[in-house]
């Protein structure tokens, strides 16, 4: 696990969201949150929450993919995407 993604996950786990599992998959983060949570809400806010939250990191900015899933769907979130990313689909 490398600093950018500990960090991470420190910042997530200390935010207290009741309920969700946070941790590492491989170079990812993968975030189980209770059933009942709605993705769309989340999937529409993230990019402001996530900009905003990196502002706090004081390490390089590394290339993470977050993976949230609420029991019934999933989506995926790159931040700092590399060109594969960029070059997928």
């Amino acid at each position: 696990m490398n600093a950018y993604q500990q960090k991470w996950l420190d910042i997530l786990k200390s935010a207290g969201l009741k309920d969700w599992k946070i941790e590492p998959r491989d170079g990812d983060i993968a975030i189980e949150m209770p059933h009942v949570t709605d993705l769309k809400l989340i999937r529409d806010n993230l990019p402001s929450t996530l900009g905003a939250i990196s502002l706090d990191i004081n390490l390089p900015h590394e290339r993470i993919k977050f993976i949230f899933h609420n029991g019934y769907e999933n989506f995926e979130y790159v931040l700092n995407p590399n060109e594969a990313d960029l070059n997928e689909g």
